[in-house]
C-alpha cells in the first residue's frame, strides 16, 4: 500500500530585497520517508525549512501539510528565557500528554461531587482523554525523558539544572531532545549534530533509524546523512534537485546527471556552430531560403544551459622547511586547568610521539580535555605535570576552535596583511582563493558568518608556511564542499597533522593515527576513527606500544615508572614496524581509489599496473602484521619483567 504524502512544496521563490535565493522549489515528502537538504552554505536551506514551518515567508509558491498530520522544528541555535529545569523543559516534548494528563487529574477530583449524566459525561471525557494519554506515550514519559537526556550527553546531576543557565550548546541539546520527544509526524532538523560528540551522534543515528515519522534533515555530516536518510534534496544555484539515494550513492548521481547534462550542452553547442557557419556562409548565395529556414529554427531551438560548478577554495600548503623525523614527543602528561580551588585534571597521557608525516585524529567526549591538550601542546597552557617538546625545524600552525586569534575590529584584509606582509592587491588575489571577493575584503571580522571566519583563519594559517598543523575543529561551519576540499588538501600535505574532529568521514579520509580520551586517558590506535572502532569491538589495541595501551592511568594514579634500558631495542622496532603497516595500508587505500578510476575509465593497461602493485603492497603488509606480533610477544615479555 503506498504511503500518504505527508508534505507538498509547490513553486517556492524566495529573495532578500534585490537577491533571490531560490526559486522554482517543489517536493512532496510520504510518511515515514527520510530526507536529506544539502547545499552550499548560503543556498537557503535553513531557509526552505523556517519557510516550510512557517516562521518566514516566500515570495511565492505554496506549502501543504497533510491533515491532522504533527510538525517539530529544530533550529540550529536555541533560545531559552525560562527558569523551568533542564528535565522539565525536555518533557515538554510530550505537551499533549501532559494536558491530558493534566485534565485527567482534575475530572478525577470532581468525580465524587456528580451524578447522573453530569457524571456519565465527565466519565465519556475522561475515557478519550486516556485514550489520549496513553497514544502520546504518557505513560512512558519519565523513562523517554531520561533516556533521550542522557543518549544526548547530559548527566543526571545536570537534570534539575535551569534552561537558562546552560550554555549555547546544551540549550541545543535541549532543544533537539524536546523535538525528539514530541514525535511527530514530520521532524525539520537543521543541523543536529552541532555541539554533539562522537558519542553522542552515533546515539543519535540509533534512535531516528528506529524513529518511525518522516524527517528532512540539513546536516553537513557525511555519515550521518548516510545512516539516517535514503533521499537527497540537492539546493543549488537556486534550484532544487531530487536523488533517490542517500549522501554517498548521491555524490555519482549527480556526477552522472552533470556530465550527461555538459555532454548535451557542449552537443548542442557544436550544432549551433555548425549552423551559424551555415548561415553565414550561404545566407546571400543560391542556399539562401536553406540557410533562412536554419536560422528560423536556431531561434526556436531551447538553449541548454552550461552545467554550473560551485566555486571551491583553493587551498594549497607549502612548507618553509623540512622537519626532522621526530616531530612532537610527550612525557607521561597531565593536563587540565588551575582554578581558584586548585589544579583540575582532565586527562593523562602515557609516552607518545608524533613522527614526520603523521597525521594524528585526535577524539573525546565532549569536556574530556581535548582542546586542552592541544592548547598545553603549543604552550599556551602549563602542563599539569610532565612535559611536551617538539623537534628539530617544527614550525607548527596553530588553527583555534573559536578562532580566538582573530581580531573581531579588524578586517579580512587587515588581518591577512597582518599575517604575512605583502602588497593590498597581493592579499585581495590571496583573499580571493577563499572566496572574498570586492567588499567582503572590508567587513569587519566580528560580523562574518561562522563560514566566512573558518575560511579566514584557513587563509591565515596557509600563509605560516609551517610543517606541523595543529587544528582544533577545522570543519566547524564548513558546508561539505569546502571540507572535501580540505581533506584533499591534508592527505597532499607533506608534513605532519594533529587534529581535533566530530566529522568521521573527515577522519577518516584523513588521519593514519588516532588518539582516543576514554576515562579520562589517551590510548593510541594505528588507523582512522573505523579502524580504531574495529580494533575496539575486538577488544585488540596494537597501538603505539603494547605496554601503553595496558596502562590504565587515572587521576590518582603516580607517574608510571621509566622503562629499564633492555626495553629499549624492542620498544623501537616495535614502533618501526608499527610505521611500516601504516604507510602500507595508507598506499593500499590509495591505490583502491585510483584502481576504482581506472575501472571506471576502462584503462586496462593502469588496471594491471595498480593491480600488480596492489597484490605485492598486501603481501608486504601480511609479512609486517607478523613481525608485528611477534615483536610484540617481545615486548610482553620484556615488559612483564620488569
Amino acid at each position: 500500500m503506498p504511503s500518504s504524502v505527508l508534505l507538498t512544496v509547490t513553486d517556492l521563490a524566495m529573495a532578500f530585497g534585490s537577491e533571490l535565493v531560490f526559486e522554482g522549489v517543489g517536493f512532496q515528502l510520504a510518511e515515514k520517508e527520510r530526507a536529506a537538504l544539502v547545499g552550499v552554505n548560503g543556498a537557503g536551506k535553513s531557509t526552505l525549512l523556517r519557510i516550510i514551518v512557517g516562521v518566514d515567508h516566500p515570495r511565492t509558491g505554496t506549502i501543504s501539510l497533510a491533515n491532522g498530520a504533527r510538525l517539530t522544528y529544530l533550529p540550529q541555535e536555541a533560545r531559552f528565557t525560562s527558569d523551568r529545569s533542564l528535565r522539565d523543559e525536555a518533557r515538554l516534548g510530550f505537551a499533549d500528554a501532559l494536558a491530558a494528563g493534566e485534565r485527567m487529574r482534575e475530572i478525577e477530583q470532581r468525580m465524587g461531587d456528580l451524578a447522573g449524566d453530569d457524571l456519565d459525561a465527565l466519565l465519556a471525557e475522561y475515557d478519550r482523554l486516556s485514550l489520549r494519554f496513553e497514544t502520546a506515550g504518557g505513560y512512558d514519559i519519565e523513562h523517554r525523558t531520561d533516556q533521550v537526556l542522557l543518549g544526548l550527553g547530559f548527566t543526571s546531576e545536570q537534570f534539575g539544572h535551569p534552561v537558562n543557565q546552560l550554555s549555547g550548546g546544551q540549550k541545543t541539546r535541549v532543544a533537539l531532545a524536546k523535538a525528539l520527544l514530541t514525535a511527530p509526524d514530520l521532524l525539520l532538523l537543521d543541523e543536529p549534530t552541532n555541539h554533539l560528540d562522537l558519542a553522542m551522534v552515533e546515539w543519535l543515528e540509533e534512535f531516528l533509524q528506529s524513529w518511525s515519522g518522516a524527517s528532512l534533515v540539513v546536516s553537513h555530516d557525511r555519515y550521518f546523512l548516510d545512516r539516517v536518510t535514503s533521499r537527497t534534496l540537492d539546493l543549488s544555484f537556486g534550484r532544487l534537485e531530487d536523488y533517490p539515494a542517500p549522501y554517498t550513492r548521491y555524490l555519482d548521481l549527480r556526477e552522472e546527471r552533470m556530465s550527461r547534462r555538459l555532454q548535451e550542452y557542449e552537443e548542442q553547442q557544436a550544432y549551433i556552430a555548425r549552423t551559424e557557419e551555415f548561415i553565414r556562409r550561404y545566407k546571400a548565395g543560391q542556399r539562401s531560403r536553406e540557410a533562412r529556414g536554419r536560422q528560423t529554427r536556431l531561434e526556436r531551438i531551447d538553449r541548454i544551459e552550461r552545467p554550473q560548478e560551485h566555486e571551491g577554495l583553493n587551498l594549497r600548503l607549502n612548507q618553509a622547511l623540512r622537519s626532522g623525523r621526530e616531530v612532537l614527543s610527550i612525557s607521561p602528561l597531565r593536563a587540565g586547568y588551575v582554578g581558584a580551588d586548585g589544579a583540575h585534571q582532565l586527562l593523562s597521557t602515557p609516552e607518545l610521539m608524533i613522527e614526520r608525516g603523521d597525521r594524528v585524529a585526535l577524539v573525546g567526549p565532549n569536556g574530556s580535555g581535548k582542546s586542552t591538550l592541544l592548547r598545553t601542546l603549543i604552550g599556551e597552557i602549563p602542563p599539569l605535570k610532565g612535559r611536551s617538546s617538539f623537534g628539530t625545524n617544527v614550525k607548527t600552525g596553530y588553527y583555534a576552535q573559536g578562532h580566538e586569534r582573530l581580531p573581531d575590529d579588524g578586517t579580512p584584509l587587515g588581518v591577512v596583511l597582518d599575517t604575512q606582509p605583502m602588497g593590498e592587491e597581493a592579499a585581495r588575489t590571496y583573499l580571493g582563493r577563499f572566496l572574498f571577493s570586492d567588499d567582503d575584503v572590508f567587513k569587519r571580522v566580528g560580523s562574518l558568518s561562522g563560514g566566512e571566519r573558518s575560511r579566514l583563519a584557513l587563509a591565515c594559517l596557509l600563509l605560516r608556511q609551517a610543517n606541523f598543523l595543529i587544528l582544533d575543529e577545522p570543519t566547524n561551519h564548513l558546508d561539505i564542499h569546502t571540507r572535501e576540499t580540505l581533506e584533499e588538501m591534508l592527505r597532499a600535505f607533506d608534513g605532519t597533522v594533529l587534529f581535533v574532529s566530530h566529522d568521521r568521514f573527515f577522519i577518516d579520509r584523513v588521519a593514519t593515527r588516532t588518539w582516543v580520551i576514554s576515562d579520562g586517558a589517551v590510548r593510541a590506535y594505528l588507523g582512522n576513527y573505523t579502524d580504531y572502532q574495529r580494533q575496539a569491538s575486538k577488544k585488540t589495541e596494537p597501538s603505539e606500544s603494547a605496554a601503553v595501551a595496558r596502562i590504565e592511568t587515572s587521576k590518582a594514579a603516580p607517574e608510571r615508572p621509566r622503562r629499564r634500558s633492555g626495553e629499549g631495542p624492542v620498544q623501537k622496532s616495535l614502533t618501526q614496524v608499527e610505521r611500516e603497516i601504516a604507510k602500507l595500508e595508507g598506499r593500499l587505500n590509495e591505490l583502491s581509489d585510483a584502481l576504482a578510476i581506472a575501472s571506471i575509465d576502462a584503462d586496462v593497461g593502469a588496471m594491471e599496473r595498480l593491480g600488480g602493485e596492489y597484490s605485492r603492497l598486501q603481501d608486504e603488509l601480511e609479512g609486517a602484521y607478523a613481525r608485528w606480533e611477534e615483536v610484540s610477544s617481545q615486548f610482553e615479555l620484556v615488559a612483564g619483567g620488569s
